[in-house]
């Protein structure tokens, strides 16, 4: 089949890339220029692993193109997805929709035959609504259908979670539309993947409502670190204790700094304004959003109060910059809420993260970059721990304690163990453990 893919962004580039390695021809459009000419090039304008090389390859096969022009891609489309930005709107805190409608009127004025308009990014509940409105306001005559098939792609681990997923989610009631997806996923449907035909705006709200129970799993963990902090408990022995329980599941109860992303920050307070919208608050959510907020705020004052209540004139050593490991992402990532705080604290910083430190130049002032782990905690009076990269979980810990001015290590994921930190001389603070 033939598949436009309007936008280049982390679901749209990942997104085309799998649908060409099913064996469709994909067309990716960008407006951009410049990133089309870097993808064109083979350049990745994001950091996936195992990205490049897919993208290598089903171009070197024919079957993913880019492009900024529109016009042929989705002429020649049977589907055409949408997968540009839903940002929060300045001001209400609401998905800034503008760029999925600007979108929508172009497919409308192209499109050619029976097309399947598919709704790719994380849009509220209605929005597939006023899209198929667009499209036949602009285009009367349109033969078309739209289609909610949200995507559920971690970073870091997003082609494994696009080819081996534990659902797809398809909202439309629409049979020819039906068949299309059927089509696109078929290579799934060997695998017995499970695919969710639904209606459109249940589509659209399974999406948030997966994305906040998630974040509802990361904050009561790490409001249980606290209680742990405060009586003397083990955070990770609670975890494994609860999550072996099938009702509740050992994932996302990792206790740490409080999530961040491109999705659970932006999609908890979009839930919640459309919750607000409707009369029914989620109430839940809305102290979720709240908690996070304050918890990466908090841990600047964890680690500070780990140096003895002053910072002012230290140097602080922090390891990890993205709001998780194996992406370069630095939205809403909690080292954006951390090292301001120090640094306005009087501490000199200086840090170190394997991908992310491009982004995170252009996101932070005031501190330094080191080329590597050992260069960011050399001579420091404290080694922090944010991102837990693999790259951190082995650290040389004689060099690390020869490196510091201290023994002061604050880990904030929880990646080594305190009573083996303890037999090596430091003073190890980590999360919800004593």
């Amino acid at each position: 089949m033939h598949v436009a893919m309007i936008g280049t962004g982390y679901v749209g580039l990942v997104s085309g890339a799998c649908f060409a390695d099913f064996g469709h021809v994909v067309t990716c459009v960008d407006k951009d220029a410049a990133k089309i000419e870097r993808l064109k090039k083979g350049e990745i304008p994001i950091y996936e692993p195992g990205l490049d090389d897919l993208v290598a390859q089903n171009v070197s096969a024919g079957r993913l193109h880019f492009t900024t022009e529109a016009e042929d891609a989705i002429a020649q489309a049977d589907a055409v997805f949408i997968a540009v930005g839903t940002p929060s709107r300045r001001g209400d805190g609401h998905a800034d929709l503008s760029y999925v409608y600007a979108a929508a009127e172009e497919i409308a004025s192209l499109m050619d035959g029976f097309t399947v308009v598919v709704t790719k990014s994380t849009v509220p509940v209605g929005t597939g609504d006023e899209v198929e409105a667009i499209i036949q306001k602009t285009r009367s005559d349109a033969d078309f259908a739209v289609v909610s098939n949200p995507e559920f792609l971690r970073e870091g681990a997003a082609i494994k979670d696009f080819k081996i997923p534990d659902r797809v989610v398809v909202g439309t009631e629409n049979e020819r539309a039906r068949e299309v997806m059927r089509e696109l996923y078929r290579p799934l449907f060997l695998n017995e993947t499970p695919i969710l035909f639904t209606s459109r705006r249940t589509s659209e709200l399974i999406k948030y409502a997966a994305n906040a129970f998630l974040a509802v799993k990361i904050t009561f963990i790490n409001e249980m670190a606290d209680l742990c902090e405060a009586v003397g408990a083990n955070v990770q022995e609670v975890s494994r204790g609860i999550g072996l329980d099938g009702r509740i599941g050992r994932k996302f109860l990792n206790a740490g700094p409080g999530y961040g992303g491109s999705c659970f920050p932006k999609d908890t307070l979009a839930l919640t304004k459309t919750a607000n919208d409707y009369k029914t608050p989620v109430r839940i959510v809305d102290t979720v959003v709240e908690v996070n907020a304050a918890r990466k705020k908090a841990m600047a004052d964890k680690i500070i109060k780990a140096m003895g209540g002053d910072v002012k004139g230290k140097t602080i050593g922090i390891l990890g910059l993205a709001f998780k490991p194996n992406t370069d992402d630095m939205r809403d990532a909690p080292s954006l809420d951390i090292i301001p705080a120090l640094i306005e604290a009087g501490a000199a910083v200086r840090a170190y993260d394997p991908e992310s430190m491009h982004e995170a130049q252009k996101l932070m002032t005031g501190l330094d970059y080191a080329e590597n782990a050992y260069g960011a905690i050399d001579g420091a009076d404290a080694m922090v721990i944010i991102t837990e990269w693999d790259q951190f979980r082995a650290l040389d810990l004689d060099r690390v304690k020869d490196a510091l001015n201290t023994d002061i290590v604050v880990d904030l994921r929880n990646i080594y163990s305190p009573e083996d930190m303890a037999k090596r001389g430091f003073k190890y603070i980590s999360v919800g453990r004593p």
